[in-house]
């Protein structure tokens, strides 16, 4: 589904180049769930943007779903991911003159889905929150707002889904509820997660864990050798 060949990143500052990721190479196969942990800036959002097509690699290739993302301008990533993607953000990132089930409808409507108010109710139930689809973002609570995040980034039934701190602002309670839908929906889906979070439990749910550390991404010995017995017990 995603697959990565020295892709890298460097802004410009005052001061020079700064490099952000350092040459990344890797794959994640269809329906996979993969965790990318690590440190507070240490680069595991800005690669996540990168997969997703909201920013562009400054070297490198990024094959998402076989297309070519690393050779798109803005306006044929922007439909790549209309098409593929679904994005989850820690701050939901809801429009708030928007009742929920309106949020959840926004993609479906953009796409030129008929049934949209369907699809949001249907989804808006599916994430237990069809009796709040006329509340607006600030009548309800933070766990209710990721739901219906959750719910907007599944209604286009997205290839992929990437999600950034999900659980980020929300208490324990709201963030288990949060991990049980994410894990819920990528599996009835077949939906590939990418998630970047510093929940340990969320990342110890998906199949691989990716740590980034200084604009580096490795893979822990302990899955790699796991993997590689795994391989040879079917080869």
């Amino acid at each position: 589904m995603i697959k990565t060949s020295k892709i890298t990143k460097q802004v410009t500052t005052n001061e020079g180049q700064l490099e952000i990721l350092q040459p990344i190479s890797f794959e994640v196969k269809s329906g996979e769930s993969v965790a990318i942990v690590g440190a507070s800036g240490s680069g595991k959002s800005t690669l996540l943007g990168l997969l997703a097509g909201l920013d562009e690699v400054s070297s490198g290739e990024i094959f998402l779903d076989a297309e070519p993302l690393h050779d798109m301008d803005e306006e044929q990533r922007a439909q790549l991911r209309g098409a593929k993607v679904g994005f989850i953000f820690q701050s939901f990132m809801l429009v708030q003159s928007l009742t929920a089930l309106e949020n959840v409808m926004l993609p479906a409507q953009i796409a030129g889905a008929k049934n949209a108010r369907k699809q949001a109710s249907d989804i808006l139930e599916q994430v237990g929150l069809g009796h709040r689809g006329s509340h607006y973002p600030n009548q309800l609570s933070g766990g209710e707002q990721q739901r219906v995040a959750i719910a907007r980034a599944f209604i286009g039934q997205p290839k992929i889904l990437f999600a950034d701190e999900p659980t980020g602002n929300l208490d324990a309670a709201n963030s288990e509820k949060i991990e049980k839908l994410l894990f819920a929906l990528n599996h009835d889906s077949g939906t590939t997660l990418i998630l970047v979070t510093h929940d340990e439990e969320l990342a110890r749910h998906c199949d691989r864990q990716l740590v980034m550390q200084a604009g580096q991404l490795t893979e822990p010995a302990a899955h790699t050798q796991a993997q590689s017995a795994m391989d040879a017990a079917h080869g």
